[in-house]
């Protein structure tokens, strides 16, 4: 597996705590969180966790506080902008590029064999489960402190991000043509709630359904079926 910076002995212990002091902001308490967090279940050298759990919980809290901070910051604009603004500030491709720029992934244990992982999300999931272990280890308020300030506020320009078109859709099509696919958007059903229409829409691959999304209307939907296609598919291309 290569070496890493952690294992079982104090010395590599106080090296870890140290390196997430500097990415953190602070002195981690449960070490064993942390150890968690950055063990993906390719590295078959840790046989008693891998960090899905943690990108599981560490996944919600990010969506709900950066969530919770655009309505707050854009109290007269709609849901559908809110949702697009959300999708791209937490998106796999950005969480990706953060966890690169803060340096998290000099700390992650996972199989440095296999090429295609470098090319994944990795790194992101990663950073996801990190949050995951800053809530279990030290509460929410600083786990919501650590999103805004060291995730939103250090690597993302909401100004410049408000008036940047993420078209998932055209990424989707990009990635059909490179990899010899067909795509096809297909609306799948339509319902009410609350008296307000919600559409769904389904992403078709060589005529098998892959995936499905709901929206106020069917752009939206498309949109966000496109954007959990691409994620699945660790196919966000330029």
């Amino acid at each position: 597996m290569g070496t890493h910076i952690f294992s079982n002995t104090s010395s590599e212990d106080k090296q870890l705590k140290k390196a997430l002091k500097n990415i953190l902001g602070f002195s981690p308490k449960y070490l064993p969180f942390y150890v968690t967090a950055f063990t993906h279940r390719s590295c078959n050298d840790h046989l008693d966790a891998n960090n899905e759990r943690l990108e599981f919980l560490g996944d919600a809290f990010i969506g709900s506080i950066i969530g919770a901070y655009l309505f707050k910051k854009y109290p007269n604009r709609d849901e559908g902008f809110l949702t697009e603004m959300r999708s791209k500030i937490v998106s796999r491709q950005s969480l990706n590029e953060i966890a690169l720029k803060m340096g998290i992934q000099k700390l992650i244990r996972f199989n440095k064999h296999d090429k295609m992982l470098r090319r994944s999300n990795i790194f992101g999931n990663s950073l996801e489960a990190l949050v995951g272990a800053i809530y279990l280890d030290k509460g929410f308020d600083k786990t919501e402190k650590f999103i805004l300030k060291n995730l939103l506020y250090n690597y993302v320009d909401i100004d410049d991000l408000e008036s940047t078109d993420f078209n998932f859709k055209n990424k989707l099509y990009n990635w059909a043509q490179i990899n010899n696919k067909v795509v096809d958007f297909v609306t799948l059903g339509e319902s009410n709630e609350a008296g307000r229409r919600v559409f769904t829409v389904g992403i078709e691959i060589d005529g098998d359904i892959f995936i499905q999304a709901t929206g106020y209307n069917k752009k939206q939907a498309g949109q966000t079926a496109a954007q959990k296609a691409l994620e699945q598919l660790d196919a966000f291309v330029d």
